[in-house]
């Protein structure tokens, strides 16, 4: 198949672009959030190419993928047809949730496609066709060194996102353990929630390089209220981290038994954190669960599999 789908979250269309279709992204002269354009800071395949918007009209396109509601006005502008649609929603609901109805609930013809249940489960899609394609992840490998005693969180923007990455959270973490705060827009988050900076360090590195540093700390944290479910939580576990995290949304699903400890009492989880500074060889078995736990979910042949199979279902 052809497929158009706008370059918008960076980590899941990197695992999308590995099946055996083409996949034209639209790309701007500015490369500005509708014509990004391929990935610069992930590996993506040659099947992947660019396409500039005023060209889109005279490509044969089998099935385009939305993932934002402005999107299906640029295919009627672009494209001046409407080949079939899915409309993938990466996020949970946010606002008044039992009555967050979805942009695509009143679109006819357009199936709506959850990355997780929780997502399914609590937006209201109305008539909708709906589908479940959970996370798939490039498997980045066992890395697990767990060198530094030190725990790991991802999170981009921490300071302006506040409660919902649980950012409020973090001084009791530090406490626990000193962290490496991962991400963009990370600058003054030590100061921001009083700890100091010898135990809140920040660091935006690249992607390349994200994999091979989450790895050398001992335990990943995930102290994350609301969203999703984070694909930096899954690639720890790939990497062969244990993890400590909030059972908040899909958490509890992602992580079972044995491969981490989740729960939503912090001392619990701030206790998970000392013991496995404290436990090296412990840190490690767990992690060697979380990995295994992590392949049979969310592998790459099985997200490749499930789409394959809706794909497929959509343009019959």
């Amino acid at each position: 198949m052809r497929i158009l789908i706008w370059h918008v979250h960076g980590s899941w269309t990197t695992a999308f672009v590995q099946g055996p279709h083409t996949y034209l992204v639209p790309v701007t002269p500015d490369r500005g959030p509708d014509g990004l354009g391929r990935a610069r800071t992930w590996d993506w395949p040659d099947s992947v190419v660019e396409v500039p918007p005023e060209r889109l009209r005279d490509e044969d396109i089998d099935l385009v993928i939305l993932q934002r509601p402005h999107e299906l006005g640029l295919v009627d502008r672009w494209l001046g047809r409407r080949p079939p649609l899915v409309y993938l929603e990466h996020n949970a609901p946010e606002g008044d949730v039992p009555r967050t109805r979805h942009p695509a609930a009143d679109l006819p013809g357009v199936m709506l496609v959850h990355v997780t249940h929780f997502n399914r489960l609590m937006w209201d899609a109305g008539p909708a066709p709906t589908a479940v394609v959970e996370h798939g992840i490039v498997d980045p490998g066992h890395r697990y060194s767990g060198e530094l005693d030190r725990a790991a969180v991802v999170v981009n923007e921490p300071v302006r996102r506040g409660r919902t990455t649980g950012t409020d959270l973090l001084p009791a973490f530090a406490r626990a353990a000193p962290l490496d705060v991962f991400g963009m827009r990370t600058e003054g988050l030590a100061e921001h929630i009083g700890v100091d900076p010898g135990r809140c360090r920040t660091r935006d590195v690249p992607q390349r390089d994200l994999h091979t540093e989450l790895a050398r700390r001992r335990v990943y944290v995930h102290p994350v209220r609301w969203t999703s479910l984070g694909l930096s939580l899954l690639e720890a576990m790939h990497l062969g981290m244990p993890v400590v995290a909030l059972a908040t949304t899909e958490v509890t699903e992602a992580v079972p038994p044995g491969a981490g400890v989740v729960s939503n009492r912090i001392d619990v989880l701030t206790d998970a954190v000392r013991g496995f500074l404290a436990d090296p060889p412990h840190a490690r078995a767990v992690g060697d669960e979380a990995r295994a736990a992590a392949l049979a979910r969310y592998g790459l042949p099985r997200f490749l599999d499930d789409w394959e199979r809706l794909l497929k279902e959509v343009t019959r």
